[in-house]
């Protein structure tokens, strides 16, 4: 996959800078930025989502939420039992 890029300046805390750059290893610190910034965008999606759904059906109450966690960790529980079971 070959995307264009493009070179832009930014201004930031000087410490966030210092530790993006700490953390950003061989791919360098553009790409952690961009990396980041993409998983801002995602968050900022799916929460235009979350808004649109919620004024035609509700806000979703925290019985529900939690019944759904609870689905999901069973799910993985169930996963992790059948995965010990087929090694």
């Amino acid at each position: 996959m070959s995307e264009t890029t493009g070179k832009y300046s930014i201004t930031m805390p000087r410490d966030i800078a210092e530790a993006a750059k700490a953390r950003s290893g061989p791919s360098g610190l553009s790409a952690y930025v961009a990396a980041a910034v993409a998983r801002q965008i995602e968050r900022d999606n799916l929460n235009e989502i979350i808004q649109v759904a919620e004024a035609e059906h509700g806000p979703v109450t925290d019985e529900e939420i939690q019944a759904l966690r609870d689905q999901l960790h069973q799910a993985r529980q169930q996963q992790t039992r059948g995965g010990a079971n087929a090694a």
